[in-house]
This record gives structure tokens, C-alpha cells and sequence, in this order.
């Protein structure tokens, strides 16, 4: 099993799982490998630093001291994880979640999107403009922007309806 740090073309770096060199590469070609923060599938190996182990210690030893040794340490080799070690099923979880994880981004992008085209953006005001509409001094209207914490508790508290979504960066961002 080999860990790669993966580029997208937006230059967001992720790690994945593969069980060997040619298998990053079948499935970059083929467009398998999404970057989970934009969902790019053009993506390249990144620069790595190699893992060197200390006073020529044998990756035995370190798995022992807690000290990373050729190929990774505790938590970093595929042996210390379950499902790991050749033949193990890391490379296929890690593209299933980063594929999981880009579809949800897309999603969250739409929601973004239908957010943006359907209200009115009222900025560090949304508290204040939420109140004047359930309280009636203004015309109903659909708006977003953002409060704290604390404003938040405050709407909830005096029954204003509102929610809460993750915010998704923009494409061309």
C-alpha cells in the first residue's frame, strides 16, 4: 500500500491510499481520484518529504519507540490500519470516502447556489433584519448573511424561524 499526497488543480492537497503506483495512476487517468474539497477530478501526485527513520533504526523498532521509521510509524503504514498491509481494503475506502466527500461539497455548492440566486444578502445585519421581518416592520423576504453564536440563540429563543447551513466555497474561489 502507498499513501500519496494528491493535487487537485486548485492546488488542494488530500492524502489517499492505493495499493500500488499503478493504481493511482489507472484511476487518475480513468478520473476516479476527486479532490473532496472542490470535487476536481484533474489531479497529479503532490510533493512528499520522505519518511527517514532516526539513527538507522529498522521500522520494527519504531513501530515500538513511536517513532516514525521508513514508509511511516504508528498510524502511518498501512499495517497500523485496519484493513491495511498488501492486499488490504484502504485504497478502496479512501477513494469511496474522497468520492463521498466531493458529492456531499457538490452538494453543498448547489445549496449555496440556491441560497445565493433566491435571497437577499443582509451581511453581520442577519439577526437584526430577521427580527424586523417576523416582527413584522418589514415585507416578508427571503435573506441570508451572518450572526454569532449568540444572536443565533437569541432568534431561537424569541421563536424567529431561520436555519443554519454549512457554507461551501465557491468554484472559482
Amino acid at each position: 500500500m502507498i499513501l500519496y499526497d494528491i493535487k487537485c488543480r486548485k492546488n488542494h492537497v488530500f492524502e489517499t491510499w492505493f495499493r500500488d503506483s499503478a493504481s493511482y495512476e489507472e484511476q487518475a487517468a480513468a478520473g476516479a481520484i476527486s479532490c473532496p474539497t472542490c470535487g476536481s477530478r484533474k489531479v497529479e501526485k503532490a510533493l512528499m518529504a520522505p519518511r527517514l527513520s532516526k539513527s538507522g533504526r529498522t521500522r520494527d523498532a519504531a513501530r515500538h519507540t513511536g517513532e516514525a521509521g521508513p514508509g511511516g510509524g504508528p498510524g502511518r503504514g498501512p499495517e497500523s490500519r485496519p484493513g491495511g498491509g498488501p492486499g488490504g481494503k484502504m485504497a478502496t475506502r479512501a477513494v469511496k470516502e474522497t468520492a463521498e466527500a466531493a458529492e456531499i461539497m457538490g452538494k453543498l455548492r448547489e445549496l449555496r447556489e440556491k441560497v445565493e440566486e433566491n435571497c437577499d444578502y443582509v451581511g453581520g445585519k442577519f439577526a437584526e433584519e430577521a427580527r424586523k421581518i417576523h416582527y413584522g416592520e418589514e415585507d416578508p423576504r427571503n435573506i441570508y448573511g451572518e450572526t454569532s453564536d449568540e444572536q443565533a440563540e437569541e432568534l431561537h429563543e424569541e421563536g424567529v424561524t431561520f436555519s443554519r447551513i454549512p457554507w461551501a466555497p465557491r468554484h472559482n474561489s
